[in-house]
């Protein structure tokens, strides 16, 4: 732990948000790998970006070539590679970008710790969990990266779904049923979602 800090004030969150007339929030999307979140979440910043709205989009695999490079798949470094992320959606967020994650994040406890820094964010921050809900049978189907054979063949181990857990959601915001929704409609089921609860104003 860091010792000898302090934090330096700056402009505040109101102080932004009034001026440049825009909200931050994170959108945190979980789910299988293959289930499809990336996916959606390329075509959602897209959408959010060429209707002239601030958005970044946080992916797992991109993440995993710079700023948690030094992390495998344990349960651990999975913990720590969500903690970092988790901070810096809130930053992103702090930032009054809307804020797209995109990682597996298979511990439910995990998640919780993202919701919670963004509920202590003075003023808090919405964070809305998007549930790309597709089995492992589905994802193995697709397995673009081929990783689910490679799993089933020991060559990958802890691999979320086959040898390590994942924890579905229970109550998230959006609940995206991949195998009946196409990317298209995924994108305005959130896109709705976020108007709806004044996240976003209605598109032009």
């Amino acid at each position: 732990m860091a010792t000898n800090i302090t934090h330096h004030a700056g402009i505040t969150y109101s102080e932004r948000s009034s001026a440049l007339g825009v909200a931050g929030s994170t959108l945190w999307f979980t789910g299988l790998s293959a289930s499809g979140k990336s996916t959606i979440a390329v075509a959602l910043e897209n959408r959010l970006i060429r209707s002239g709205r601030n958005s970044f989009r946080l992916d797992g695999d991109n993440i995993r070539f710079g700023l948690n490079k030094d992390l495998g798949f344990s349960p651990k470094d999975r913990e720590e590679n969500i903690r970092r992320i988790a901070e810096v959606s809130l930053l992103f967020a702090s930032s009054c970008a809307v804020t797209i994650t995109s990682f597996i994040s298979p511990y439910a406890a995990d998640r919780d710790l993202a919701r919670s820094l963004h509920a202590k964010h003075d003023p808090p921050l919405p964070f809305i969990e998007v549930f790309v809900d597709a089995s492992v049978e589905e994802c193995e189907k697709r397995d673009p990266k081929g990783l689910y054979k490679k799993a089933r063949a020991g060559e990958i181990k802890e691999f979320t779904g086959i040898s390590a857990p994942y924890e579905a959601p229970q109550k998230p915001e959006i609940h995206i049923k991949a195998g009946a929704t196409s990317v298209d409609e995924a994108v305005e089921q959130i896109v709705q979602y976020l108007v709806k609860n004044d996240i976003i104003p209605p598109e032009n």
